[in-house]
């Protein structure tokens, strides 16, 4: 088994790059004292899941794109994922038919697929439903087991918590009783949790309870401008990886590829656009990741993740696309740095901004960032167009118009 440590120097000549030609920062070398363990077989790599003893595969699967699909069609696209090494898939869905179709697809090989499943992900009056009540969350899980034919999952997800209130209600009450029940009978393996939120990360990572967390990772959320010149790591963002790394608590990706905005010129937020390759050695750079959550849509796609495996240095480095890029060319685009805040009117805007992009970036908004967005404290609506975000924004987005379009696309 091929142990390898991360440098520090290394990790942050991935993750910060000069604007204009400017030289990188200079930062003193650090070895971090966790080591990411990798074991190749066959063409697929595969990483421990942190301390849980648990080897997944690299690539792995979100299962948003079996949506919409018949069991057998499921089934062939899981023959090829599994034959090509893949182990391990993240399953938030409620949706009792595709629930069903990958229970299908696992009948008589379960023990081959390490299963990330959701505590708190329900189906209600046809459609997605996200919850803390305790009667809706064990009837939901029940089904998740049933449908998946299994009496077991391996992680134990508590779904989607952004909210710091959010957060300390399930520390502190019964749903993380719950949890730990379930943990204590063996219904579930290993506790987990998912999150957008970097200081609930940490939160989650300091708990003493958490072992994985599922989180957000790619360039256009992880890296901003500083005095618009220098592209850097978010200090929260960086600290995060540090301390999991640290600790053995493993991360777990989801929007690698920003909802596919990466992967195209128009849409990303660095004005060009970045390979499936090079958004996943983005992600599976950073430290403390074992697996990166790819939602493929077909096979062909799927292929597209899997030639990470074997590709090349050149066709990884995600360098190519960022080496280049100045302060100017993100004009007009949002990063996501908040600069633009605080808004009279409460308005997260780097937050609207962003599930606005999510959901422009396919041909319907997908539940969950539906969801993420109806959850905000406040909405695009509420803009009163006084224009101080824009004053403010140091790319000069259009960020009333965004408003506008925002209020449309999701009604609020």
């Amino acid at each position: 088994m091929e142990v390898r440590k991360i440098d520090r120097r290394d990790f942050l000549r991935k993750s910060l790059v000069s604007a204009g030609g400017l030289a990188l920062l200079n930062v003193p070398t650090k070895v971090y004292g966790h080591a990411t363990q990798e074991n190749r077989k066959g063409k697929m790599v595969y990483r421990k899941l942190g301390k849980t003893g648990l080897e997944v595969s690299v690539i792995a699967l979100g299962c948003e794109g079996f949506n919409k699909k018949t069991e057998r069609q499921v089934k062939a696209e899981f023959d090829f994922a599994m034959s090509h090494g893949i182990n391990f898939l993240d399953l938030y869905a409620s949706n009792p038919t595709l629930r069903s179709n990958i229970g299908y697809a696992l009948k008589g090989r379960r023990g081959e697929m390490i299963v990330q499943g959701h505590l708190g992900a329900a189906w209600e009056d046809g459609q997605y439903l996200r919850t803390r009540s305790i009667g809706t969350t064990v009837t939901a899980f029940d089904d998740l087991l049933q449908r998946l034919q299994t009496d077991y999952i391996d992680i134990g997800m508590i779904h989607y918590v952004d909210e710091e209130d959010d957060f300390e209600e399930i520390l502190a009450g019964d749903f993380l009783k719950l949890v730990m029940e379930y943990k204590r009978t063996g219904r579930i393996r290993h506790v987990g949790i998912s999150t957008h939120s970097p200081q609930i990360a940490m939160k989650a990572a300091k708990s003493g309870v958490v072992e994985v967390i599922m989180f957000s990772v790619n360039p256009g959320y992880d890296l901003q401008v500083a005095d618009g010149k220098i592209i850097r790591m978010t200090p929260e963002r960086e600290q995060l990886y540090e301390y999991c790394a640290s600790k053995g608590i493993a991360i777990t990706v989801m929007k690698a590829f920003g909802g596919g905005n990466l992967l195209n010129n128009g849409d990303s937020p660095f004005g060009r656009a970045f390979t499936p390759v090079q958004c996943i050695e983005y992600a599976a750079t950073r430290p403390a990741v074992a697996a990166v959550m790819c939602g493929a849509q077909n096979v062909a796609e799927m292929q597209a993740a899997l030639h990470w495996c074997e590709a090349t240095s050149s066709e990884k480095d995600f360098m190519a696309v960022l080496s280049g890029v100045t302060a100017a060319d993100w004009k007009g685009r949002c990063m996501y740095c908040t600069h633009c805040e605080p808004c009279p009117e409460e308005i997260p805007i780097a937050e609207v901004n962003k599930y606005l992009n999510l959901a422009l970036a396919q041909n319907e908004v997908p539940e969950t960032v539906r969801e993420h967005y109806k959850l905000l404290p406040h909405h695009a609506s509420d803009c009163s167009e006084c224009a101080r975000c824009e004053l403010r924004c140091p790319f000069e987005v259009s960020i009333i118009e965004n408003m506008k379009r925002a209020s449309k696309v999701f009604g609020l």
